[in-house]
């Protein structure tokens, strides 16, 4: 454990486009903000091929070029962008104390927190290379659902966020396929009917992903077992989308932030403050609702501003 601890005005934990708009903010207001990128430089968009609904790129972009760019935008106005990843906090007391990587000890005047959502995956081997290759596996139909006009695709899923993505789908796609792993819905009865009257969704209730298939680059098909049945078919698709949920990546501030039952922060409504002074979320840490990379932005600039107010009420 280090012994030399180290003061700074504000300390943003995570990286993607909410940490590092808050960081080009923060720098302009010369706040000389640290911003540690966590165990995934620049967040989920790294894992995206291509991002054409961000404004002022009408070419579209790669998801790891833009989180290139940021950072340099961020650096340029002097953000101190680390390697490392906050392992523990304690927001205690009014100096907030973080620990980098169980050794480096920092006491930080504002903290701004965007740690950002994991998307839930099934696990398959088969599904994590294609969504590695950026071959055909996504858990955004809103992000990636442009890519597969005219085609066949498969979701997975059974709640309300299921239901809302298979229905957008349904604008873009021929035919999309819906597997729902048990016998009934999780989405309630406006969502469930949405879904069940759209001609070209069809529901496979009690239906399980065994495999998803391609030529080694992008996906073909799907393997499914009807468990009633008990039997294996292949569904013909282009597009394995996966909408299984998200898990927020706030685990390590649930002693000292007001958490939902799912364990995004809270943050007070029109503002990115939580319920500690000083402390800021802005992203997909938060928001549960739109988790796009241009919302995050936008609460990325209002913790940043929040923060910058912050400070200027303790002079």
């Amino acid at each position: 454990m280090s012994t030399t601890i180290e003061k700074i005005k504000c300390l943003i934990i995570g990286s993607g486009p909410a940490g590092y708009t808050a960081a080009i903010y923060a720098s302009r207001a010369n706040m000389f903000p640290v911003l540690y990128q966590g165990t995934q430089p620049g967040g989920q968009l790294t894992t995206t091929n291509e991002v054409e609904n961000w404004p002022g790129n009408p070419e579209g972009i790669t998801g790891p070029e833009m989180m290139i760019q940021l950072q340099a935008q961020a650096e340029r106005f002097g953000a101190d962008v680390r390697d490392g990843w906050v392992t523990k906090v304690d927001f205690s007391g009014p100096i907030h104390k973080v620990w980098v990587n169980d050794e480096k000890e920092i006491h930080c005047e504002t903290v701004i927190i965007s740690t950002g959502a994991s998307a839930k995956y099934l696990g398959l081997p088969s599904e994590q290379h294609y969504l590695q290759m950026g071959g055909g596996v996504s858990a955004c139909a809103i992000c990636d659902g442009f890519f597969y006009r005219n085609q066949e695709v498969v979701i997975v899923g059974a709640g309300d966020s299921a239901c809302e993505e298979a229905h957008y789908l349904s604008k873009l796609c021929k035919k999309v396929t819906m597997l729902v792993r048990t016998e009934n819905f999780r989405a309630s009865k406006i969502m469930q009917d949405r879904v069940r009257k759209t001609e070209n969704i069809e529901i496979l209730l009690n239906t399980e992903t065994v495999e998803v298939l391609g030529d080694e680059q992008v996906v073909t098909g799907v393997k499914v077992l009807d468990k009633t049945l008990n039997q294996e078919k292949v569904i013909p698709s282009t597009g394995f989308f996966v909408a299984i949920g998200h898990k927020p990546n706030t685990d390590i501030f649930k002693d000292y932030l007001e958490l939902d039952a799912t364990g995004y922060i809270k943050n007070i409504p029109g503002t990115s403050k939580t319920n500690v002074k000083g402390v800021f979320v802005g992203g997909d840490a938060a928001d549960h609702v739109y988790r796009q990379a241009i919302t995050a932005a936008g609460t990325g600039c209002m913790a940043a501003l929040d923060a910058e107010r912050y400070l200027a009420s303790l002079e």
